[in-house]
Formats: C-alpha cells, structure tokens, sequence
C-alpha cells in the first residue's frame, strides 16, 4: 500500500470529488484526500471478516464495485458470530444459557449474511463460514497452539467447529487450525487484493484475523503477493457522529490519523443506499445496534495499514509512541464502576535490538494494583520454520510479580530480564529465546480477572539481522 499520508487537496479538485460522489455535507476534515483504492480487471478481491456483518460495514462498497467490473470476489467469515450482544449482556449476569441455543444464533447469523450478501450482488457460493469462536479466537492466538488443550468456546461449551455448514465441520479450536483454513482459502482463491480487519481495532476477533492472515500470507510469500487493505470497525468514539450521516465521509480517528497510509473508496448514492440495505439484512445487530452499524454508511470506506518497525542491532530506540503506536485507552463506558475504579491504561513506547537482545519497552496510565495484571505477547516468526513450532512469549505482570511464559511452560528467569517502575516496564529477550526469528509480533494489555481493561495494537518488527 502506498506510503502517502494526509494533504489537502486543491479546491478544484474537491470541487471534482463533489461531482462524482453527489452533494456532501462538509465534514471537519473534509480537505483531506486519501488516494483512492483502484481495482482493475486482473483483481482478485478476498474480504475477512471477524463476524457476520462486518463484511457489509467495512467492504460493502467495494464488493459492490468488484461486482460490477465482473472481479472475482470471495467472503470469508472467521466465526459465526454467535457471541452477540445479547448473549455477552446475559453472560455478564451469569444465567445459565444452553449451547444449543447459542448455536441457534450463529446459524440465524449465518442467513444473515447471505442475505446481505445477496444484496451486494453475491451468491451463497462466494461465501466460507470458517467457524471458530466468536470472542475466543484471540485467546487461541495468544495460548492453543501445538500439544495445547483446544479452546472451550464461552457459551457453546465445544472445543471444535459445530457447524455442519463450516468450511472444515469438527476442525480443533486451535491456532495451527485456523492457520491452515486461512492458508488453504488463501491458496485456492489467489486474491489480489485482500480486506481484512485492522491491528488497531479494539474486538478480539478482528485482532487475531489481521494476526492470523498476516502469518499465513509470509508462509505463502512464495506463491502470492496480494496487497492488503486493513479497516477499522472498533474504535473508541468513533466514527463520529453516531447514526445514519449517507452524505459524510468516514475518517480515521484523529489517533491514528498519521499513523497509517490511508486508502479511500468513494461511493455514490446508489452504492450508499445499497450498502444501508446490506447492513439492515443482519437483523439480530441492526435491532440493537443500530446507530452503530449505521455510521459505516456513508460516502466513503477507509482502509489503512501499519507500518512494519525496521530493527537494526546497534541503531537507536525506534518510539513507537511518537512514530507509529496507537494510544489505545477505552472509553470507560463499556466498563462497571468496579472495572473502571481499577482502569490502568497501556501504551508502547519504544523497541531496540541491544545486541543480541529484544528490548521493548511500555507506559502504564498508573501503577498496576490488587487484582490488576498486564500482559506483553512477543511471537517470532521464520520462514524455514512453522510458525506453531515458533516460541510464543507470554511476560504476565502483577502488582509485585512478574514472570514469562512460553504458552503454559514458565522460562527461567535467568533466561530473561525485566526493568521496572511503577508506571514503565523494559522487557529484555534474548533473541534465541525467540527462535532467532526474521519477524516478531508484539502486542499488550491490561486486564482484571477476565475482563480486559486496555490494549495496544499489535505492530510487527523486521529483525534485519536476522534476515
């Protein structure tokens, strides 16, 4: 994706734009022009989706335009969605909810879909469900991998895909198994151009989808290149305003405005409409959350990467925090007095090679106290290696604890080392102990009990030493 950043555009040109796309209510930042994202007719479109129904937010659009120029266009959805937000509202009251009937809401989900899709101008074939747990898929990213138990879903209580109507029925809540679909969708299909979810979105499932694919695209580096358009869903306060605005465009929060190479796709009023309809076919989200999904209809769709962190042995810090880190703090509304009293936000503020060690360093908003932990998440990956064989580092902190794991198996703690103050952590890790890796994922959060309070966005790091 191009490096072009923010600049405004010329009064002529904007002049043009209106013509284009229709008379449009001036926005804040409505000088601002992203270049446009162009599909030509070798294209090969793949959309990801976390769930039913992101698909029609974050892409409805462009499958509409793939459909018209006659591009081959395929959707698929990384769950079923069957962790909505009628079931988390139960779940957090702890009644007992039958397995049975959350299956219920994945399938009814799942016509939803090709109803939506319908709309947009596909047919029920363009469409793979892979079925892995909705809420779940992150934590088999962050743990279930190799000769680990699989994941038991929330609610369904299964530890496999339930579904008869799944791309692979039974396959282990695993992470190796959702590795292999996203391969073998990715291989069969040969897309040129991939929509997926974005490393800063702040859903689970859209983090570990943007994680996942990214894995499975360098285990394909060889046989296929496709360029990736990442969108964001889930982001506090945004986008802005709530509701349905069809003659506003979307614009990146004003956090991450700088921080990726945007793209735009502009809509027309036909598109527009279409795409409302589109959303309106997910019945069971539009009923309660509808001012929500609404906000993604409008004369534009956004899609935007990060970028990947060059590391050199003896070069200077790299801050994240000035040059490419998400300042990723909640807002507190989604969270009980009990949560919020205990709020203790995250942030990265720089990565070095020191020598032969990884160090990456992060702020806390405040001391982590009582119940109150933190995780940093340090994978490695190699090329000559599969990625679930690679070490997957795990450093949990306390208020006066502190170790590393590798999935389950806690390190020694000579093997590593911690700087610490109340409110800054450097984590110090022998690269071997990463499996001498040519790239490194990294993610953290913060967390009381099971409820997350705060994260930042996964980044990826090129180890150039290595490479």
């Amino acid at each position: 994706m191009s490096d072009q950043r923010s600049r405004r555009a010329p009064v002529w040109l904007c002049l043009g734009l209106c013509c284009l796309v229709g008379c449009r209510r001036v926005t804040p930042r409505s000088d601002l022009l992203w270049p446009e994202v162009a599909l030509t007719p070798q294209d090969r479109v793949l959309v990801l989706a976390p769930h039913p129904d992101d698909e029609s937010l974050a892409c409805g659009g462009i499958i509409q335009q793939a459909v018209a120029q006659e591009i081959p266009v395929h959707v698929v959805f990384l769950t079923y969605g069957d962790n909505n937000q009628w079931s988390f509202a139960v779940y957090r009251k702890r009644p007992e909810l039958g397995s049975k009937a959350v299956e219920g809401m994945g399938l009814v989900r799942h016509d939803e879909a090709i109803a939506a899709a319908g709309v947009l101008g596909l047919q029920a074939d363009q469409l793979t469900f892979l079925g892995y747990p909705d809420f779940g898929t992150l934590n088999i990213w962050y743990a279930h991998w190799n000769d680990r138990p699989a994941f038991r879903s929330m609610f369904t209580r299964v530890t496999e895909v339930p579904y008869a109507n799944a791309f692979r029925p039974g396959a282990p809540y695993k992470g190796e198994e959702i590795l292999a679909d996203l391969t073998t969708v990715l291989r069969d299909f040969k897309p040129t151009k991939v929509f997926l979810s974005h490393p800063a979105d702040h859903n689970p499932d859209h983090q570990s989808l943007y994680l996942f694919t990214r894995v499975a695209m360098w285990d394909l580096g060889s046989e296929l290149e496709p360029e990736l358009y990442p969108y964001l869903v889930h982001y506090p306060d945004w986008p802005t305003p709530k509701g349905y605005h069809p003659n506003d465009v979307i614009e990146p929060p004003s956090e991450l405005v700088d921080q990726a190479s945007w793209q735009t796709l502009l809509l027309d009023r036909q598109a527009v409409a279409r795409k409302l309809t589109a959303v309106q076919q997910h019945r069971t989200q539009y009923e309660v959350s509808r001012k929500f999904l609404t906000a993604f209809v409008r004369t534009d769709e956004l899609f935007g990467d990060l970028p990947v962190v060059p590391l050199q042995a003896g070069a200077p810090d790299v801050s994240l925090a000035a040059g490419g880190a998400i300042s990723s703090t909640r807002t507190l509304d989604s969270l009980n007095e009990t949560e919020q009293a205990a709020f203790v936000g995250v942030e990265w503020r720089t990565v070095k090679l020191d020598g032969s060690d990884l160090v990456v360093s992060l702020d806390f908003s405040r001391p982590l106290a009582h119940d109150v932990r933190a995780s940093v998440y340090v994978f490695g990956y190699r090329s000559d290696r599969p990625f679930p064989e690679m070490p997957k580092l795990h450093a949990r902190l306390g208020e006066g604890s502190y170790a590393v794991f590798d999935q389950d198996r806690e390190l020694p703690a000579d093997a590593w080392q911690i700087d610490r103050s109340a409110k800054q952590i450097s984590l110090h890790l022998p690269l071997a102990l990463l499996g001498d890796p040519q790239r490194l994922l990294i993610g953290a959060r913060t967390y009381l009990g099971d409820v997350p309070l705060d994260w930042v966005s996964w980044r990826i790091l090129e180890v150039s030493a290595c490479l």
